[in-house]
């Protein structure tokens, strides 16, 4: 699988002419691979040849990720039925967030979408068997199975688990042998989980305007039942420091009380909260 965007494609427009071959990342900084630079485009290591105007098109969209599919790059993005929104996949200079709408389901002002997945991974300390709430582009999966048993990870739109596919970063979610993937609805799958099995559930929704119904005190209640005694429940709320996410966090802790949370526990630098039973 290649996939670029404009931070590994400017620096091919940098070398041309310079350089006949340069090692660079096919898959948006994972790995790295050695490309020869040549008058038609970019050889690949498959031999295929990336046209420069088709490098051109990725170095313009510093919006874009792009896949190739022969010697056509096209933009990773879809439009859901099920939702009415558009998804995309969004670039940084490591791993790449989704776009639900334009609305990045990831931090990315002085982080990253892997740091930020793996600072809600250290408040979680999922161990046991661990329900991810909102699979998104999989990566609390992907990084609560170094230490969980198993890991059940739900998505409600199959266009985020087709934009997934394509996303090298989210490839282990779906080669993992523990990780579990169901498409649904968390709010309609959740009451027909076993009570009491769950040793932490990671609860990282949209926002409160995209995902209302995730935000609920019947939706807690049901985490609180499939948890274990004394297991825990990691919330993303977002900044705390921001007047909505003060306003958010607010609500979320009485609603967390009302359904039987007791241990309270913020975690700010994961913008969230640690909720025990």
């Amino acid at each position: 699988m290649v996939v670029l965007s404009h931070y590994q494609v400017a620096a091919w427009l940098a070398a041309r002419g310079q350089a006949e071959t340069l090692r660079t990342s096919l898959d948006l900084g994972r790995s790295e691979a050695e490309v020869r630079l040549e008058t038609e485009g970019v050889r690949l290591p498959d031999g295929r040849i990336l046209p420069w105007s088709a490098v051109q098109r990725v170095a313009e969209d510093p919006g874009g990720c792009y896949r190739l599919d022969g010697d056509e790059v096209v933009r990773i993005q879809t439009f859901s039925a099920r939702s009415g929104r558009a998804y995309s996949l969004y670039p940084t200079p490591a791993a790449p967030t989704l776009l639900i709408s334009g609305i990045p389901m990831h931090r990315i002002k002085g982080t990253d979408p892997w740091q930020d997945t793996l600072s809600k991974i250290r408040v979680a300390n999922p161990r046991g068997w661990v329900l991810d709430t909102c699979m998104g582009l999989g990566y609390t999966a992907i990084a609560a199975a170094r230490t969980a048993e198993w890991v059940l990870t739900i998505e409600l739109d199959p266009a985020v688990v087709a934009i997934a596919r394509q996303n090298p970063w989210s490839q282990p979610l779906f080669e993992h042998p523990h990780i579990q993937i169901l498409i649904g609805d968390s709010g309609e799958i959740l009451p027909a989980l076993a009570s009491g099995v769950f040793s932490c559930v990671i609860h990282d929704p949209p926002t409160f305007a995209l995902a209302g119904e995730l935000y609920r005190e019947e939706f807690y209640a049901e985490v609180y039942r499939v948890l274990r005694p004394r297991g825990r429940m990691f919330h993303y709320i977002g900044d705390p420091a921001s007047k909505s996410g003060a306003a958010v966090t607010a609500r979320v802790r009485q609603r967390l009380r009302q359904a039987g949370f007791q241990r309270l526990t913020p975690a700010p630098h994961a913008f969230g909260l640690l909720a025990g039973k």
